[in-house]
């Protein structure tokens, strides 16, 4: 049986039909696939710019259960692939066996650290975006009341309510701050049904505005609140262009940045292990701002919002990361 799912993992692998002599990188997405609009579409858009750039062609597999994820770091490492990365938290464990069988490869985990020579790991300030996009939550609602949904409740996404919980109560005073998540395992990241289903109850409740650190799920975070004439928030890719005048803005995550500098590194011998944390200040995290959502930002939201960047950026503003001690002040 091993044999037989080794060899399907094998099969399904995309594979490319010529590498750069230099460079043979790989990608592995988490639940909820490439195009999930969000997280793991960031990770490919990285990678597909820097094959638009360089002609360097890449292997890349989406999982669909746990153990997929082993399996196909050390099929890749066994290939030859080099740097293969990998998206998402859930994957230290995987990681962190495979990199020591394979200490000539190089990997790059994001979301999450794996203390290894061989591994870099991409970590982001999200309670700092989240902070951005919170202040122009509570300064766009007309209720008083803005909401956030969650995917799988787990530290990391905490830090993403924590630090819009903050921005929304300094954004505007007395606004109420509503969460939820969509539950406690990895299918959390692709119900978008169930996104909608919180949305709505959100909304019964009084939030004009609702904010999604969900992956696929989001896609029905996003869809509820527009249909309902409401405001949703994009998160981790822009997604202000999927509800054009309805996505108020978008915290994007530098994912696709931690993936192109990742294959820029190894092709120019310049790859280097260990934590590398982006945040405002080296524009890791950062709020969207184009045609589809000029209009629902005022001059006054976007001052009052670089006002408090620069604030943070200084330190001035110190905003609370939820995964130091697993509480939120806000």
């Amino acid at each position: 049986m091993k044999r037989i799912v080794m060899g399907l993992l094998a099969a399904t692998l995309s594979v490319s039909a010529a590498y750069s002599a230099e460079l043979k990188p790989a990608v592995v997405y988490d639940f909820g696939g490439k195009f999930d609009k969000s997280f793991n579409e960031a990770a490919y858009n990285g990678a597909a710019k820097y094959k638009a750039d360089h002609g360097t062609n890449y292997r890349e597999f989406e999982i669909q259960n746990d153990a997929q994820r082993e399996q196909a770091l050390r099929k890749f490492a066994q290939d030859g692939n080099s740097p293969v990365v990998i998206a998402g938290f859930s994957a230290v464990s995987a990681i962190e066996k495979v990199a020591k069988e394979f200490p000539d490869t190089k990997f790059v985990i994001i979301d999450a650290v794996v203390e290894a020579p061989n591994v870099r790991s991409v970590v982001f300030k999200e309670e700092e975006g989240g902070y951005l996009v919170g202040m122009l939550a509570a300064m766009a609602s007309k209720t008083g009341t803005v909401s956030f949904v969650g995917g799988m409740d787990v530290p990391l996404i905490r830090r993403f309510y924590c630090g819009y919980a903050g921005g929304a109560k300094a954004g505007k005073e007395g606004t109420k701050v509503l969460n939820n998540w969509t539950g406690d395992t990895p299918a959390a990241w692709n119900d978008p049904a169930k996104g909608s289903e919180i949305t709505k109850a959100q909304i019964d409740q009084g939030s004009d505005v609702i904010y999604h650190a969900a992956g696929g799920t989001g896609i029905g975070v996003l869809q509820a609140a527009a249909d309902a004439g409401k405001l949703g928030i994009g998160v981790d890719s822009n997604q202000n262009g999927l509800h054009p005048g309805h996505v108020l803005t978008s915290m994007v995550k530098g994912v696709d940045t931690a993936v192109y500098k990742a294959f820029e590194d190894v092709a120019a011998d310049k790859f280097t292990a260990g934590i590398v944390q982006m945040g405002l200040k080296d524009d890791g995290v950062s709020y969207a701002m184009d045609e589809n959502n000029a209009k629902l930002i005022t001059p006054e939201m976007k001052a009052a919002v670089e006002a408090a960047k620069a604030d943070i950026i200084s330190g001035k503003i110190k905003v609370h990361d939820y995964t130091t001690d697993n509480k939120c002040p806000y």
